[in-house]
């Protein structure tokens, strides 16, 4: 089956960016061999578990990685991805962080740390995965003045 045939409901994975005060929710990657972009800057978000929808999987990883519970109306911007490299598709997420979200953060066991980092250091950092910084700027170009 070619990308190209694969139906729009076949995702691997979702991630969201969530915004508070021109600040981004990051964390830094676990920095072991093991795992795909070690010690890097990462988006709550991850891999599909059976059948759930991209809302699904994207509001179960942020719970699991940041103990924040979204509604999925609260899911201001929703962009799918064809990737080229696994087939299938990804999907990219964006909201805005509510100040008790981010005083209520209970950060799950992957990753070294969190923090809200200012979005223009974001997309300058050397350590931030590439195809996040290419989707953010999508969500930007969409929503910024």
């Amino acid at each position: 089956m070619s990308v190209d045939s694969i139906s729009p409901d076949h995702f691997r994975g979702c991630k969201l960016a969530l915004i508070h005060n021109h600040n981004i929710l990051v964390y830094k990657r676990d920095n072991r061999d093991d795992i795909p972009f070690p010690n890097m800057w990462d988006l709550p978000g991850g891999g599909r578990e059976g059948n759930e929808s991209p809302e699904a999987c994207v509001l179960r990883e942020l719970i699991e990685e940041f103990g924040i519970a979204l509604a999925v109306s609260d899911l201001g911007y929703r962009q799918r991805y064809k990737l080229n490299h696994l087939g299938g598709y990804a999907y990219f997420f964006a909201a805005q962080l509510r100040q008790q979200d981010i005083d209520n953060i209970s950060f799950g066991d992957e990753g070294q740390y969190w923090q809200l980092m200012d979005i223009s250091s974001y997309l300058a950092h050397p350590d931030v995965i590439a195809q996040h910084k290419v989707r953010l700027l999508d969500y930007l170009k969409v929503h910024t003045s």
